[in-house]
This record gives structure tokens, sequence and C-alpha cells, in this order.
């Protein structure tokens, strides 16, 4: 048994504080750029950011879908999202890049199982899980640009 690693980043087009805020607002914003692996969304508790609980049906493939309530938390900056049914933490960080633009990075790790699954699952979870992340930045990225044009 180890610990899986998965990791996406990309450079958002709006300025830090603003990408910050929509990752953290499950009332809103997140709902809206979750792509179709996460399904059944419901708001259990908050919706902004600290001691917002959150449920979701993940799917990382079509037999691996996974029933998660997740408790997010804000620690030095960054927006952690723990699953309360696994070992699965999320941590995402926003560092703001060049001309109102923002370097948005993603860091998914879990406890993985033993032997020749294992194996498969350090191997190709990480990669399935950053195809996700990568569709789910280039959802915030084109709603915060149209919300800009639309300012």
């Amino acid at each position: 048994m180890g610990q899986v690693v998965a990791t996406a980043e990309r450079v958002v087009r709006a300025p830090a504080d603003r990408v910050r805020a929509a990752l953290a607002d499950y009332a809103g914003t997140r709902s809206r750029v979750l792509p179709e692996q996460f399904s059944d969304y419901r708001l259990e508790a908050g919706g902004q950011g600290s001691g917002t609980r959150v449920h979701w049906r993940f799917a990382a493939t079509s037999k691996r879908v996974r029933d998660q309530l997740i408790e997010v938390s804000e620690p030095d900056g960054t927006l952690v999202e723990r699953d309360t049914r696994s070992s699965m933490v999320t941590t995402w960080t926003v560092t703001p890049a060049d001309a109102g633009t923002s370097t948005v990075r993603v860091r998914t790790t879990w406890d993985g199982a033993g032997g020749v699954g294992g194996f498969f699952e350090r191997t190709f979870a990480p990669r399935g899980l950053r195809r996700v992340y990568d569709d789910l930045l280039g959802r915030l990225d084109q709603e915060l640009s149209a919300s800009a044009g639309a300012a």
C-alpha cells in the first residue's frame, strides 16, 4: 500500500483573489465548473470556503464511482478538501502570475491499494485525475473570463 499522488496546473486568466474566491464558492461557481465525472452535487453546510461540507459522486471510471462527503478548510491560503469517507485529500493553491493571471495548482493524495492492483492504480489513476482537473480548470478559466467580459 502506498500513497497515490495526482497533480495538475494551469494558468487562469483572472487575478488570484478572484480565482481563490471562485474555487471556494461551493454555493455557485464550483457547482458550475465541475466536469461530468462529478454528479449528485449537494451543498450540506456553509458554501464559501472553510467550514463548507459538500457531497458529490465522483466517477473516476464507469466502474470506480465514489460517494464523497467533502469538508473544506483554508490553511495558509490554500483550499483543502478532505473526503470524510476515504483518505483522499485535495489541495488547491493559487498564486499570482503575469498581468492579472493566476497559476492554479491542484494536488490530490490518497492511500492506494497494495500489490498488482496498487501498481496499476499508482500508474494510471493520476493520469486520469489530471485529465479531470485539466477539464475543471479550463471550465473555471472560461467562467471567470466570461464573467470579466460581462462586467
